[in-house]
């Protein structure tokens, strides 16, 4: 008999047991997981875990939940305050293209997955291949569950200063990797601006954005 790829037997990636996250969390005496089913092991991965759960008046019922597993990631905002300028990226993003987004160039803070590295040292390696810049110090802003009614991802935010100066390469990411990314600098009002006008529409820049005006290093 042949095994199931990412269950009992390594999928395309060399993985085994993906069918037993979540098998064994405690946490919460009112869910009580009963079964994990691995739906799909592409890259990411899609399981459906069968639950039980009790519910604010009392009564336990039994609930599906389908969870997209892409890992965990962290991004960072890199802000000038004597220029009052933010170094951002532009790069292709067909999921936002085929749901509307007119040209799918969608413009972001730099940001990657953390691939088994701390989210710190993770997002320092992303900079700099992505903005061509080795940060300093760092600040960690908070961490955030991105869409968390089917993805797990929690995000964590990062920001740091830079200076001209710092730009040791051009970026744009790794093309083994197949990434084709564009460096932007901008003022900042006009990344502020520019979210108010949709031209910004990624949810962490925008979160990362926002903060850097009420709270971070462009506050009044």
């Amino acid at each position: 008999m042949t095994g199931v790829p990412g269950v009992d037997v390594p999928d395309h990636r060399g993985r085994t047991g993906l069918d037993q996250v979540g098998r064994d969390l405690t946490g919460n005496p009112d869910v009580v997981v009963k079964d994990v089913e691995l739906l799909h092991s592409g890259w990411h991965v899609l399981r459906r875990t069968t639950l039980e759960r009790r519910r604010g008046d009392g009564e336990w019922v039994t609930e599906q939940r389908e969870t997209y597993d892409r890992g965990n990631g962290a991004t960072m905002l890199l802000h000038d305050v004597e220029r009052r300028t933010v170094l951002l990226t532009r790069q292709f993003r067909y999921p936002v293209y085929v749901n509307g987004h007119p040209d799918g160039l969608l413009i972001e803070a730099a940001a990657g997955l953390l691939d088994d590295d701390a989210p710190e040292v993770a997002v320092r390696r992303e900079v700099e291949e992505e903005l061509g810049v080795a940060v300093g110090e760092v600040q960690h802003v908070f961490d955030v569950f991105m869409s968390p009614g089917s993805v797990t991802e929690r995000l964590h935010f990062y920001a740091a200063p830079y200076r001209p100066h710092d730009r040791t390469t051009a970026g744009g990411g790794l093309e083994e990797e197949g990434e084709d990314i564009e460096v932007l600098e901008l003022p900042f009002d006009e990344a502020l601006d520019m979210i108010d006008g949709g031209r910004i529409a990624d949810a962490k820049t925008i979160m990362l954005l926002q903060w850097a005006a009420a709270r971070g290093p462009f506050r009044s």
